[in-house]
């Protein structure tokens, strides 16, 4: 048994990661800290947690819950991680980062969020399905939501360099903004209604290119928009794969078998994926349908954007990283209807 801590566990991901692990077979969850619930019950904020969880929030510095753990899950906002996992890596402790801190090289994670970064060290990016390498780390940095369903999706057609262009259309539920309100999530600015932001400059592009390009580095034209829909969960991705030649049903499908063959938590699919097919898993959902006639690749992901898109995909880094069975901990149908 391994004893896990996570800084930063009031939120969304933290709450996630809490459930997630009480039902993993290698891991006690002994540490989670709160600067501003410092002293309550975890169940009090989480109160999905409660009857299974006798923990209070902390106030601990750094070394604190790295003398008290063998894995850490930062999940703090971007911008903030920086200043805390320097302290945390010792060559001992395992890190797992869930903000965007270490995701991008320095220079394209100061253009992308427009700040200095305090810490230019580089980490292996947590998308294990692209990035087998993770198994021999401590520390991960865990990719965001929206680069997630959107890479698995492409990454068969681009790996084969046979993509001119790509557009990525990406339709995201709430809790993709935060536990902490604000207009957009607002219930009658969201009920009923989609929301398109950032329409060409979104930060996690950035990500889209930097995995895409290791694939292909002859990729250039890739576009993402992103919107918020009425859903609490989930993230469905419809990429707009433009090939450079006419390609088959079965010479696409071939290319997504031979890469995901061995990849338990991608699942191909007949048709077009459903949000309610990975609903609390960590499942990443694809289907595809070819268009010959515009030599273009319609491909379609379906996530959970708090499992897949961030907490699970943890876990599954952390099963990785300290020689579990992969699948440890997160192996369970999705939550469905």
């Amino acid at each position: 048994m391994i004893n896990a801590g996570i800084i930063g566990a009031s939120g969304y991901t933290g709450g996630e990661l809490m459930r997630l692990l009480l039902n993993h077979p290698e891991v006690n969850i002994t540490a989670a800290t709160s600067r501003k619930l410092a002293g309550q019950a975890v169940s009090d904020t989480h109160r999905h947690l409660k009857s299974f969880l006798d923990l209070k929030f902390e106030n601990l510095s750094p070394e604190e819950i790295k003398s008290a753990c063998d894995v850490v899950f930062v999940a703090v906002p971007h911008g903030t991680a920086m200043d805390i996992v320097p302290e945390l890596l010792d060559g001992e402790v395992k890190v797992i980062d869930l903000s965007a801190d270490y995701r991008l090289k320095t220079a394209d994670f100061e253009q992308a969020y427009d700040m200095k970064h305090r810490d230019p060290r580089e980490a292996v990016y947590g998308l294990v399905e692209l990035h087998p390498e993770v198994s021999e780390q401590t520390f991960i940095a865990n990719p965001g939501c929206y680069p997630t369903g959107a890479n698995l999706a492409a990454a068969p057609l681009a790996k084969a360099g046979v993509i001119n262009s790509v557009i990525f259309d990406s339709k995201s539920g709430i809790t993709g903004a935060g536990i902490n309100p604000s207009a957009v999530s607002h219930y009658p600015n969201m009920a009923e209604n989609v929301q398109a932001y950032k329409l060409t400059s979104h930060r996690h592009l950035a990500e889209f290119v930097q995995e895409l390009n290791r694939l292909d580095n002859s990729l250039k034209n890739i576009s993402f928009t992103p919107h918020v829909v009425p859903s609490i969960r989930g993230i469905l991705t419809t990429a707009h794969v433009f090939t450079k030649d006419t390609m088959g049903v079965d010479e696409v499908r071939a290319l997504y078998e031979e890469m995901y063959m061995d990849k338990p938590f991608v699942r191909l699919v007949d048709g077009s994926p459903s949000l309610g097919d990975v609903r609390g898993s960590n499942f990443c959902d694809i289907g595809f349908e070819v268009d010959e006639r515009n030599n273009r690749v319609v491909v379609v992901s379906a996530i959970d954007n708090l499992v897949k898109g961030a907490s699970g995909q943890a876990i599954q880094n952390m099963n990785m990283i300290c020689g579990f069975n992969e699948t440890a901990g997160l192996w369970s149908a999705a939550a469905a209807p």
